[in-house]
């Protein structure tokens, strides 16, 4: 079997919290270096970006693989038939008009799998199918948002822990359509974590509360919390902390779910539109 030695050459096209690796083909096996080289880049941008990839299921799980173990998502009927590592993010149908993945998964702002005692470490995305209609996925670094808080902000919700439920904001005009059975529901309580999360590697402190998964804070009354948490994340919103990545059939995207928020907008897609893309999650730690 040919392993490469990759030299990685970084080079930035997005401003701040991305970076593009050029020459590296995902789908032939890497060194040991190749992952040390990446997971170093990941102290450095917190998106990295593969452009003109072309992975089977399978390749993409061995890549994801070398970040660590990969999650089977709860939501269970869009997880590939063969690969239930790799969830189906699609709005494509089969013959019978059945959905063939999550149209509009993930349409609200969040980072994936909070509401687990052990949430995501680094979801990896791979398109397959773009249409020409935009349908960005959007990102917030809640690192540098954590920076730009006042100190009486800081203060006043340090030491607190948010409330992660999965699918449970009724207020969300665009969250997802996605209908969960009483079986994913009662697989998927709510948890705590703390308001502002320590990265394990970098040691960054960063926000770690979202609109679409966090209501509540622990301990503190609930029209309280809500002031709390609608300052927060409109603080979050400041175009300074954005990246909006625009899709290419054979991009493959890797982001830091410890230390970003993103949402997905592929629910404003005309139907004929179609956008497939499978995804896999690694596996991460308990918030500290």
């Amino acid at each position: 079997m040919t392993v490469h030695d990759y030299s990685l050459e970084l080079e930035v096209k997005k401003a701040g919290m991305a970076a593009e690796i050029l020459n590296i083909d995902l789908s032939i096996p890497a060194a040991d270096r190749f992952i040390k080289a990446i997971n170093r880049a990941f102290q450095n941008y917190k998106i990295l970006i593969f452009r003109k990839q072309n992975l089977s299921a399978k390749q993409q799980i061995a890549f994801s693989q070398l970040f660590g173990d990969l999650e089977i998502h709860v939501v269970s009927q869009f997880n590939h038939p063969d690969f239930p590592e790799i969830f189906r993010l699609s709005n494509r149908k089969g013959e019978n008009g059945e959905a063939l993945g999550a149209a509009d998964g993930g349409s609200y702002w969040h980072s994936d799998l909070s509401f687990q005692e052990k949430p995501a470490k680094i979801t990896i995305l791979h398109a397959l199918e773009i249409p020409e209609t935009p349908a960005n996925t959007q990102f917030v670094d809640m690192g540098a948002a954590y920076s730009d808080l006042p100190k009486i902000t800081r203060t006043k919700l340090d030491g607190k822990f948010g409330v992660h439920a999965y699918r449970t904001n009724k207020s969300l005009e665009n969250g997802t359509q996605i209908v969960l059975s009483s079986n994913q529901l009662n697989a998927t309580p709510p948890v705590i974590h703390p308001i502002f999360r320590t990265h394990p590697e970098t040691g960054e402190k960063s926000i770690y509360a979202f609109p679409g998964i966090v209501q509540k804070i622990e301990d503190m009354p609930d029209a309280e919390a809500t002031s709390e948490l609608k300052a927060l994340f409109e603080h979050c919103m400041n175009k300074n902390y954005r990246y909006d990545h625009c899709w290419e059939v054979g991009d493959v995207v890797l982001w830091d779910n410890r230390c970003l928020m993103h949402r997905a907008t592929s629910r404003a897609l005309p139907a004929d539109a179609y956008r497939s893309i499978h995804r896999t999650t690694v596996v991460g730690d308990r918030p500290f």
